[in-house]
């Protein structure tokens, strides 16, 4: 089950590392990718939407639904 959210503030590949790192790391997710050009994150896996946010926000990036 694949899931995409919207992550507003990432510019290069080091951000997008730094948003797929803690979303890779939560409990249900298997993949992540964050594109900085689209400004997404596609996640694969079981996890809740509100954690994948949260964990986005804790890496210090906005992230929405």
């Amino acid at each position: 089950m694949g899931e995409t959210i919207t992550v507003d503030g990432t510019r290069c590949e080091h951000c997008e590392k730094t948003v797929e790192e803690p979303l890779e790391s939560r409990a249900g997710v298997t993949a992540a990718s964050a594109d900085h050009a689209a400004s997404t994150a596609g996640i694969e896996g079981s996890a809740a939407t509100d954690d994948l946010l949260a964990a986005v926000e804790a890496a210090g990036y906005e992230a929405s639904a």
